[in-house]
Parts: structure tokens; C-alpha cells; sequence
């Protein structure tokens, strides 16, 4: 709002150093005024249009900055979960090292265990084969008693026994080793692959994130250009406007000198006119040479401008401050010149009624219009010629027709000289 404010104000006064009402002031005609604000009308349409223009790119720059935001924050959050994940894996290869080195000292305690086992194997052996064999029948038979057969048959049993544990662990402990060796190399290994896989993970990730913050910067960029663009319009729509005021003013202060022109070849119009031209009369009337259009075109004028009996009333001597002009209902009624609308609604014995100021103090009445016939508001600017009501009958009347004044500073005088 504040950069809104900003750009109007450098607007105005440019404005107001550019001088617009002496650039405008040399314009002498309504036409060429009318070509300028032509111009200026196509001006503020382009300024609209490259204002909507902008609003659209700043709408779609914000969308799809909100929407690279949120695919930023999922990459994020994705980064912190492989992140957390690593953690967890590097957690696992120091145990799986820690387990490793615990598991070298077992394995070295069980080879340990296995060669002095082989020793003891290949002493047995070695005494077997220096000694010879010695048969087991003959260590039996030699017994002195039944007692000492016992005692030899036990311990040689024993001695057997003995053997095959020795060779049961030395198998086992031999395999035990093999085993967790294997296995912990391979939870090793697993764990360096998976943190690997993990990294390059990562990797890709940030390269995401990258590209997210790079999309948001130039959306930012978009959104800053196209609020700079709104800007801008918005202080040219000011200056334009201004200068369209301006030139309004001019064709207003134009029209009305044009307007006052106007009235005053009327009065002096009317004041050579033959007095009988103010009397009643059926005649037909097409029109003069007067400044104004014939609000109803070439129609039977039904009572003339002046005194008459009034034909609701009676009223003997009664003034008719118009001209009426027998119509059907619902003719159209043209503005006999441009001018603004004073009044547009019920009005007195006139009925539905409609007054434009055509400027130099010089009105038009337009009486006895049809309900719902007004087409024209209070304050509307008309142009000559343009239908402003349909005629009817309504007010203090006996008939459909319309009722036409000419007034010049707020007092009827007659219409003809005018039409």
C-alpha cells in the first residue's frame, strides 16, 4: 500500500510538472479534444491490460513458489531422514568394529586353543610311533587280576575318549572361528554398502534442495518484477486520469461557450418571428434552422408555445410554457442537443419527466413520458440525438403526446426559434 501510495504521488506530480491544462488549453475544437480522449482511453485499457497482465504472472510466480516451498520442505525432511539413518549405520559399523576387535582377541584365544591342541595330538603320535604300536588286547592281557583288568579296561576307555573330545573341539572351535570371522566381515561389509548407498542418497538430495532454492529465488525475482509492473500502471492510470480531467474540463468549457453561441442566435431568432407562430396550431412542422434536433422528428405540433385554454382545467388564459407534439405512446424522444440530465423522474404536472442542461444556461424539458419510459439517470452525460425516453401520458394531460420546453436560465421561451 505504501509503494501504491509512493507511485501515485510521483505520478501527480508529474502530472503537475508536465502542465497538462497549457497542453490541452491550445485545443479550440470538441473534435479534436474527443480524438484525444480516444487516445487516452486506449492508453488506460493498455495500462489495464499490462497491470492484469502482471497480476496474473505475480499470481503465478506466488503459486508456484508456494508450491517449490513445499517440495523443498519434503526434500528436507527427506535429507533429514537419511541423515538420521546414517547415524544409525554409523553407530552399527563402530559396534560391528568394536565386535570385530572383541572377536579377534576370541579368535586368537581359539587358535591358541587349537595349536597346543595339535601338539598334543602330534605328541601322541609321535610317542605311538617311537614306542610302536601297542595293541590294546595286549595292555588287557597283561593284567595281573580280574581288578587290574577292570581298572586297564577303564582307562583305556578313558584314554580313547579323551582323544575323540580332543579332535570333537579341535573340529569345533576350528569352525566356530571360520564362522563368526565370516559373519562379522559380512555384517561389516553390509554396513559399508548401505552407508554408501545412504551417501550418495544424501547427495542427490542436496542437489534437489539446490534446485529448489534456485526455482524459489527466481519466483521471488518474478513476483518483485510483476509488483513493480503493477506499480508503475497503477501511476500511469493516475497521470492518464488526470489528463482526461483535463481535457473533460476543456470540452465542458467548450461546449458551454458553443451552447451560450447557440442561445443567443436563438433569442435574437425569436425576437424577429411573427407573434402568430405563438398560437395554437395543427399544422405539420418539420423543423427550422434553429441549433436544436426535433426531439420527436417532423410530427403535428397539437398546442403552440403562449396562452391558451388549458384542456384539463378550463383555465381560460392559461400560459403553455411549451410545444406539444401529437404522438403515439411510446415514440421515441431524442436529446435535441448534448448536455447533461438534470432531472429524470416524477416531476409535478409534467408527469414522468426528463431536463438536460445543454450549458450557457440553456435547458430542454421533455414532459409526459410513459411509465418505465426514462432511459437516462440524473447526472448522465447525452449526446445529440440519443434516445433518453419514450412518450406517454402521464401527468395533467388528455392524451399521449409530448411535451417539449426550452428554458434559458430556469424561464420557458419559446421552443420554435430553437428547433
Amino acid at each position: 500500500m505504501k509503494k501504491l501510495v509512493a507511485g501515485i504521488a510521483v505520478a501527480l506530480l508529474a502530472v503537475t510538472m508536465l502542465g497538462p491544462s497549457d497542453g490541452y488549453a491550445k485545443k479550440t475544437s470538441v473534435a479534436e479534444i474527443d480524438k484525444q480522449l480516444k487516445k487516452l482511453q486506449e492508453e488506460v485499457q493498455a495500462a489495464k491490460a499490462a497491470q492484469e497482465k502482471a497480476e496474473v504472472r505475480n499470481q503465478e510466480a506466488q503459486h508456484y513458489k508456494n508450491k517449490t516451498t513445499q517440495n523443498l520442505q519434503y526434500v528436507l525432511d527427506q535429507i533429514d531422514q537419511v541423515k538420521g539413518k546414517m547415524t544409525t549405520i554409523s553407530d552399527q559399523i563402530a559396534s560391528t568394529e568394536k565386535s570385530l576387535t572383541e572377536t579377534a582377541t576370541e579368535l586368537d584365544a581359539a587358535e591358541a586353543r587349537v595349536e597346543a591342541r595339535e601338539k598334543l595330538l602330534e605328541s601322541r603320535v609321535r610317542l605311538m610311533y617311537t614306542d610302536g604300536a601297542v595293541s590294546y588286547l595286549d595292555v588287557l592281557l597283561s593284567s595281573k587280576s580280574f581288578s587290574d583288568f577292570l581298572d586297564r579296561a577303564d582307562s583305556l576307555k578313558l584314554i580313547v575318549n579323551q582323544d575323540q573330545d580332543l579332535l570333537e573341539q579341535h573340529k569345533q572351535d576350528e569352525a566356530t572361528v571360520v564362522a563368526k570371522k565370516q559373519e562379522l566381515e559380512g555384517q561389516y561389509a553390509q554396513a559399508k554398502v548401505l552407508y554408501t548407498e545412504l551417501e550418495a542418497q544424501r547427495s542427490v538430495l542436496k542437489e534437489n534442495e539446490a534446485e529448489k532454492q534456485e526455482l524459489i529465488a527466481y519466483y521471488d525475482k518474478e513476483i518483485q518484477e510483476s509488483d513493480g509492473i503493477t506499480e508503475e500502471q497503477d501511476a500511469k492510470l493516475v497521470e492518464l486520469a488526470s489528463q482526461r480531467s483535463e481535457l473533460e474540463r476543456q470540452k465542458d468549457k467548450i461546449k458551454a461557450q458553443e451552447a451560450a453561441a447557440k442561445a443567443k442566435a436563438a433569442k435574437e431568432a425569436a425576437a424577429k418571428r411573427a407573434k402568430s407562430n405563438h398560437s395554437s396550431s395543427s399544422s405539420s412542422y418539420a423543423g427550422g434552422n434553429g441549433p436544436f434536433l426535433l426531439p420527436v422528428g417532423s410530427v403535428r405540433i397539437t398546442s403552440g408555445y403562449g396562452k391558451r385554454t388549458h384542456p384539463v382545467t378550463g383555465e381560460v388564459g392559461k400560459m403553455h410554457t411549451g410545444v406539444d407534439f401529437g404522438v403515439p405512446q411510446g415514440t421515441d424522444i431524442h436529446a435535441a442537443d448534448a448536455g447533461t440530465v438534470l432531472v429524470a423522474e416524477w416531476w409535478s404536472g409534467y408527469g414522468y419527466c426528463v431536463i438536460i442542461d445543454h450549458g450557457g444556461g440553456v435547458w430542454t424539458l421533455y414532459g409526459h413520458i410513459r411509465e418505465g419510459g426514462i432511459k437516462v439517470s440524473v447526472g448522465e452525460k447525452v449526446s445529440r440525438g440519443q434516445v433518453i425516453a419514450e412518450s406517454g401520458a402521464t401527468g395533467r394531460v388528455t392524451g399521449p403526446h409530448l411535451h417539449f420546453e426550452v428554458r434559458v436560465d430556469g424561464k420557458p421561451v419559446d421552443p420554435m426559434p430553437y428547433l
